[in-house]
């Protein structure tokens, strides 16, 4: 038995993401500085700080959200352009980007298109990520990049127990206070969906991406794979 066999799977989980993340949207951002103590900022602005693409690159973010790292990637010099499938978080984005809803497994764009593509803790919301990463994998122009954040449990002992206290106690109790306290319980479960990262790095290099790393940030609390395509 799996770990995530107690959480949906296939369509039935697509539509409870996009219903979770919907009923959130309007106070998604407050949520995030709160429960991260603004920690999720630096992350982002790691992770455009890897693309290593030059200025005016084309830069795909999917699963934008309410288009944290669309307004990273334009103060980096790039053009974005948002993909998100919950209309509530493309509702309450703030950002000067284009935004499109449509699902990460197929976004309507040509193959090679992109320069580059970002995803922000959306990983484990996806219902499959090798078709994930082969999408990517489609999109994204010869030596072009990638660069996805995803949650993660440091290495270290205690760091990961406190880790697991705060994730699944604490965070629970701040999403209920500031926006819904069920969608914040779900997500730390969400957590169960992720392969170990070495499958992951597997993954992406399958997918077209050979030099691909991963770089753990704040002791490990998060994790971004950085990619070059082939």
């Amino acid at each position: 038995m799996s770990a995530s066999s107690g959480l949906p799977h296939g369509e039935e989980k697509a539509r409870v993401v996009r219903g979770l993340f919907d009923a959130i949207s309007p106070r998604y951002d407050l949520v995030n500085r709160v429960m991260t103590l603004g920690l999720d900022v630096g992350w982002r602005r790691r992770a455009v700080r890897e693309l290593h693409l030059p200025a005016g690159a084309r830069v795909l973010d999917v699963a934008c959200g309410t288009g944290d790292l669309c307004r990273e990637l334009a103060h980096a010099g790039y053009l974005p352009v948002g993909f998100d499938f919950a209309f509530g978080m493309l509702a309450n984005a703030r950002t000067d980007a284009p935004l499109v809803q449509a699902d990460a497994l197929h976004l309507p764009v040509a193959e090679g298109s992109a320069d580059g593509v970002t995803c922000g803790f959306a990983l484990r919301n996806v219902t499959s990520l090798p078709e994930l990463f082969t999408e990517l994998g489609r999109v994204v122009r010869s030596g072009g990049a990638i660069a996805l954040l995803e949650t993660s449990r440091p290495d270290n002992a205690a760091l990961r127990a406190g880790h697991s206290v705060y994730f699944e106690r604490v965070v629970p109790l701040i999403g209920g206070l500031l926006s819904d306290r069920e969608a914040y319980e779900y997500l730390p479960r969400s957590m169960a969906y992720l392969p170990p990262a070495p499958t992951i790095l597997a993954m992406l290099a399958d997918a077209g991406f050979p030099s691909v790393r991963r770089i753990q940030l704040s002791g490990g609390l998060t994790q971004l794979f950085v990619g070059y395509r082939g």
